[in-house]
């Protein structure tokens, strides 16, 4: 294959038979090699049983998202045969379970189930094994070298494991053998979720505790932080409800302790009434929203962009709100520990806006660590301790417990000692307190990189989040020369950076168009809206026609 070519690689079966890990091998496979890749998972809201597939395309140069035309597929079952056998390129292989896919299929047929069947216990998760292998063979690995990465990736019944990758190698047909020659890049990066990336990206910035109650597709952030607590010294606390994870979170940032909180919408929503809370308190508290596709209970396992409005509306009353929407897994990274720093300088709540596609999707990165910030803040040095102690900038120095002075945070409104008060005077001055940080908040966001621009050229597309992602791919999948316009915060939305755009392309996964409705709103973009919302994200392929033909 040429240097920059993509190779795409499908895998699919019933869950339970090892198919996202298969797809985490190639991935590791790919990562090993130098190789630029992205890796996504398909699944439904069921544990044993549903149709999933994992689909990992790669580059040696660059890459930034999913393929859904296949170079190589193993499908394991009739089900994955039928979905996804048109899914493969005309100079692509398809090859297939013979056990379960009847005669007159196209492609290759491999006994993967009764083979597995040799070597008990759990037949079925050791599909996944033979479609790795099918992987390795097909891009030129000798059995030794399958088999030490069998043994590597799979360790529990490890030996098992590489006798059956043997038994599948020797039923590939020749002409599958090193097919597909994948040149070697030079990438030394790693292979995060957006996920695990802003979980990483806290903790860079000085995470004490994360809260969380499980809710797809943030629970990887409590599973992998819980996983690492000896590591990273990060507490990972899981409370009986959404509820109690908010107000535990606002609770240990009294005491000093930088806390993380994260959920998906319906999880957000009984948060909000803390959200607030934590605005009028003036904790420095970060939301993590991993959307999905809603209202309610929706379709939990995929991917929407349909939570906008929540996100930037979140909360009642007036006071400070960041929120921030990061474009890729790297930039997860970067994003989470800059809104900690910020909760932090500011001390307001926050919310780092993902989306399951982004959340769960895998990419090859390169983080580099010292780029990450700190989550320092004002201290209170000496003297009589106000809490709410009035200063130019409406920030106030912050002292924690234990402490001789009296500390009290309080949810009604109140004066700088933090006592209740209904009087007029306390009232405004409170108000005039938390618009006076707004106003800094601008200032500073001025300061810093809060939009991203790709690509100058025309015409002008628009677009946030994960969507980003699909967009750069699109381009370079259909040769556009575009410029890509990325607000990566979205409230304060930063509309010094609009000047110039009245026009654009927006790409989003709404049916409604709720951020062509901010552009408009905030900087005055009159759109052209390309929109998805079925669950899945853009293919880049289909996404460049969609593209062309807008304009």
């Amino acid at each position: 294959m040429k240097k920059n070519e993509v190779f795409t690689y499908l895998v699919g079966g019933r869950a339970g038979e090892g198919v996202k890990k298969a797809g985490t091998v190639a991935m590791s496979i790919f990562t090993r090699m130098g190789r630029a890749s992205f890796e996504m998972d398909d699944y439904p809201s069921l544990i044993r049983g549903g149709h999933n597939f994992s689909v990992v395309s790669t580059a040696a140069d660059t890459i930034t998202s999913h393929y859904m035309e296949a170079d190589l597929m193993v499908l394991h079952d009739e089900r994955s045969y039928l979905e996804h056998q048109s899914h493969v390129k005309p100079t692509g292989v398809v090859v297939y379970n013979s056990d379960e896919v009847g005669e007159g299929a196209r492609g290759i047929g491999i006994p993967m189930k009764s083979e597995a069947k040799k070597y008990p216990p759990n037949p079925e998760l050791r599909m996944g094994v033979g479609s790795v292998t099918v992987l390795a063979a097909a891009i030129g690995m000798p059995v030794n070298q399958a088999e030490e990465i069998i043994k590597k990736e799979y360790p529990r019944d490890r030996e098992k494991n590489a006798d059956y990758a043997r038994a599948i190698y020797e039923l590939i047909p020749s002409e599958v053998l090193g097919k597909f020659h994948l040149e070697k890049g030079t990438h030394q990066s790693s292979a995060l979720t957006g996920n695990q990336a802003a979980a990483l990206g806290a903790y860079s910035a000085g995470l004490d505790m994360y809260f969380a109650y499980p809710m797809t597709p943030s629970t990887s952030i409590l599973h992998f932080l819980a996983a690492h607590m000896s590591d990273l010294q990060v507490v990972a606390i899981h409370p009986e409800n959404e509820i109690a994870v908010a107000n535990m979170a606002v609770g240990a940032a009294f005491a000093g302790a930088k806390t993380m909180v994260g959920s998906s919408g319906g999880g957000l929503a009984l948060m909000e009434e803390t959200y607030s809370l934590a605005g009028m308190v003036e904790a420095p508290v970060v939301f993590v929203l991993s959307s999905r596709s809603g209202p309610s209970t929706g379709v939990p396992t995929y991917t929407d962009q349909g939570d906008l409005e929540f996100a930037v509306n979140q909360g009642h009353g007036e006071f400070p709100r960041i929120v921030v929407a990061p474009g890729s897994v790297e930039e997860a990274y970067y994003k989470a520990a800059e809104l900690l720093l910020l909760v932090w300088r500011f001390q307001t709540p926050g919310t780092l806006v993902l989306d399951r596609h982004l959340s769960e999707s895998s990419h090859t990165v390169n983080i580099d660590p010292e780029k990450a910030v700190w989550a320092d803040f004002i201290s209170h040095d000496s003297g009589e301790y106000r809490r709410y102690e009035v200063t130019e900038t409406g920030i106030s120095p912050l002292l924690f417990p234990p402490s001789s002075e009296l500390i009290k945070w309080n949810s009604y409104e109140h004066d700088e000692f933090g006592i209740t008060s209904d009087k007029a005077e306390k009232i405004v001055a409170m108000h005039d307190k938390r618009k006076k940080k707004l106003s800094k908040l601008h200032e500073y966001l001025k300061t810093i990189k809060t939009v991203n621009v790709y690509n100058p050229g025309h015409p002008v597309i628009m677009t946030y989040g994960s969507t980003t992602m699909s967009v750069l791919e699109a381009l370079r999948a259909g040769d556009i020369d575009a410029t890509v316009v990325q607000p990566v915060y979205l409230r304060p939305f930063p509309v010094w950076e609009f000047t110039g755009y009245d026009r654009a392309v927006v790409v989003e996964q709404s049916s409604t168009g709720q951020f062509a409705t901010l552009l408009k709103e905030k900087a005055q973009v009159d759109s052209l809206v390309i929109a998805k919302y079925d669950g899945r994200p853009f293919d880049p392929q289909n996404l460049a026609l969609a593209i062309k033909e807008a304009v």
